[in-house]
């Protein structure tokens, strides 16, 4: 059965920063791309970043280019979210994702509040 469980999402000031981490089982973790998405209130959730299996390939939505960086630990079965230069319209529930047997998997998302 596959387990996604955020953490490290909280309030912090315009232009801190926080480090998400997302922590994997029920699947060989190594085989899986991973993905982190987001979902503001009242807005529809957007992917956020992903990363390939190996980790030798990473892809970002403009939004966060430059200060957002999707990294994992195959050997923890963690991929984490280091968000840096963190703004107001960063505020949402930050979810981990994954796809295995054509079959969606969410974690249960974690809050992260940009604001002063």
């Amino acid at each position: 059965q596959v387990h996604l469980v955020e953490s490290g999402g909280g309030l912090v000031q315009p232009g801190g920063s926080l480090r998400l981490s997302c922590a994997a089982s029920g699947f060989t973790f190594s085989s899986a791309a991973m993905m982190w998405y987001r979902q503001a209130l009242g807005k529809e959730r957007e992917l956020v970043a992903a990363i390939t299996n190996a980790g030798d390939m990473t892809n970002y939505d403009d939004s966060v280019k430059g200060r957002f960086t999707i990294s994992r630990d195959n050997a923890k079965n963690t991929v984490y979210l280091e968000m840096n230069s963190l703004k107001p319209e960063d505020t949402a529930i930050y979810y981990c994702y994954v796809q295995r047997w054509r079959r969606d998997y969410w974690g249960q998302g974690t809050q992260v509040t940009v604001s002063s």
